[in-house]
């Protein structure tokens, strides 16, 4: 049973850093589309597609933004978006599982694990299902062909090779319970 579109997607950066240094940039992205499918067998057999803007990233200022859509990061004007399909759901307990898809960053696919949590299903007043989840990841830039090299002082890296990603996302359906 298919179940649409969240309207956002937050993704959380936190640059390499060394301690002394400032803490992590974050930032969200617009999501363009999202689908929760329900399988026969119910969570296990559920898949979940994504695709997100690349320019749509917001970090609160604007040249960081830029200097992020830019071919040295992102290069949003040859890879606009960024995708993920799940390929598995494991040791779902009611709560908490794994999702394990193929994320594409930067015309790059890999395979990816999401630590995940099911948040639960309420019901709106005009009838509509809402269902929540949240993830989390860390993925290497360099792995997706994000290999900027960027440097201040001594040793200090701005950029981390790590990206830690935070995934908030819900799903509407129109009142029919998700298995």
């Amino acid at each position: 049973m298919p179940q649409s579109l969240p309207d956002r997607c937050r993704a959380r950066g936190s640059g390499g850093r060394r301690r002394e240094s400032p803490p992590g940039v974050r930032g969200t992205f617009a999501l363009a589309s999202a689908a929760l499918t329900v399988g026969d067998g119910g969570p296990l057999g559920s898949q979940v597609t994504a695709v997100i803007d690349a320019a749509s990233v917001n970090t609160g200022n604007d040249q960081r933004d830029r200097h992020v859509r830019s071919a040295g990061f992102l290069d949003v004007e040859n890879h606009p978006t960024i995708g993920f399909t799940s390929t598995e759901v494991r040791d779902f307990d009611g709560e908490t599982f794994t999702l394990v898809g193929e994320l594409t960053l930067h015309g790059v696919t890999r395979t990816v694990q999401l630590d995940s949590e099911f948040l639960g299903v309420v019901g709106d007043p005009s009838g509509v299902k809402r269902t929540g989840f949240s993830a989390t990841t860390r993925i290497s830039r360099a792995a997706f062909g994000v290999d900027i090299q960027l440097g201040f002082g001594a040793g200090n890296v701005v950029v981390a090779d790590t990206i830690e990603i935070a995934i908030e996302i819900e799903f509407t359906s129109d009142g029919s319970e998700p298995r």
